[in-house]
């Protein structure tokens, strides 16, 4: 999907120098960061407001309540839409649905806060953050074309998404232990071949554009969703429980 965006530009022709790239991908960041401090704010609340996450469990069941099962789906429905639409939609929705991503994920995640303590979370996100960094100059500044590592990187992404969905219903403490190992590798090589994409993409884009700033959006909810899935999936090695 994002390879199919990148490919519309033309992923060969960087040229480091010109201030718009770099602008480019500021911006970029500029939106995940957005994303995870909007995801931050609204998991902190609905964790510290009983009366909000109870809503998104079944008390009876202990499992989730169809609120519950909405946020945890919803998102992937938007991602889907503001990817595959993106030029069809204007500025203003693609902005709003980036927004409403950014709290449906925050919501699904203030369990976070009820299942580990606040110590373990805080030391597995600066650990998560130093490995995305890392993997994100890596792939910003090597000369080595990431193309096929990144197709691979892609199937393997899509293959632990499915079995994850899968051992929702399973529960298999092995299986989930196998794609949080599988996961790391690929949320973090993913990151290595998406600032490479970024960056290459970065100088195919007509500067101050509205394409420009809907691929800045784009390119910042693949990032956000990179941090995130690596986040979560370090938090099941590094997490202290209550």
């Amino acid at each position: 999907m994002s390879n199919s965006i990148l490919d519309a530009f033309g992923q060969k022709s960087y040229d480091e120098s010109k201030p718009m790239a770099r602008t480019f991908v500021a911006n970029v960041f500029a939106y995940m960061f957005a994303g995870l401090l909007i995801s931050g704010i609204v998991s902190w609340v609905f964790a510290n407001t009983p009366s909000l996450w109870i809503k998104l469990i079944n008390i009876e069941s202990g499992g989730l309540s169809p609120l519950g099962w909405i946020v945890m789906f919803a998102p992937l429905a938007v991602s889907l839409v503001m990817q595959m639409a993106y030029h069809r939609l204007s500025m203003g929705v693609i902005l709003g649905l980036f927004i409403l991503y950014a709290v449906l994920i925050g919501m699904s995640l203030c369990f976070i806060f009820l299942v580990y303590t606040g110590a373990s979370i805080l030391t597995t996100f600066m650990i998560s953050a130093g490995m995305f960094a890392a993997m994100a100059v890596l792939g910003y500044t090597t000369k080595m074309d990431l193309t096929k590592f990144g197709s691979i990187m892609y199937m393997l992404f899509i293959g632990i998404f499915i079995a994850s969905m899968v051992n929702i219903f399973m529960k298999s403490d092995g299986m989930d232990w196998i794609i949080s190992i599988i996961g790391v590798v690929v949320f973090t090589g993913l990151t290595a071949v998406k600032l490479q994409e970024i960056k290459y993409m970065s100088q195919n884009t007509e500067y101050g554009s509205e394409s420009a700033s809907k691929l800045a959006i784009i390119a910042g909810l693949q990032l956000y969703i990179l941090f995130i899935n690596l986040f979560i999936t370090l938090l099941r090695f590094f997490g202290d429980r209550n």
